[in-house]
């Protein structure tokens, strides 16, 4: 299992980004969050198999219908054993 922590930054708030991210992390049973930040940027925690960890960022370099992504900055951190993901305010 792997973890990582993801921002993205670009137009990826108000475009449904966090929700789609939720919808694609549990199709690849990926754990974690996502959540908007404060100055428009949307971070994400992504705990899994490193292939659907992989998919997944992917995934997020493009976002949904509506999203434009400018920049995906990644780092490791060590897996925490979430089963679940979440959309967080």
């Amino acid at each position: 299992m792997i973890r990582l922590l993801v921002r993205v930054s670009g137009l990826v708030q108000g475009v449904w980004y966090r929700r789609s991210t939720q919808e694609q992390a549990e199709l690849l049973g990926v754990a974690g969050y996502v959540r908007n930040l404060p100055g428009g940027e949307v971070e994400a925690a992504l705990e899994g198999k490193p292939e659907a960890v992989a998919r997944l960022l992917d995934w997020m370099r493009t976002g949904p219908p509506g999203a434009t992504v400018v920049d995906v900055r990644v780092s490791e951190e060590g897996p925490l054993g979430e089963t679940a993901f979440r959309v967080e305010r």
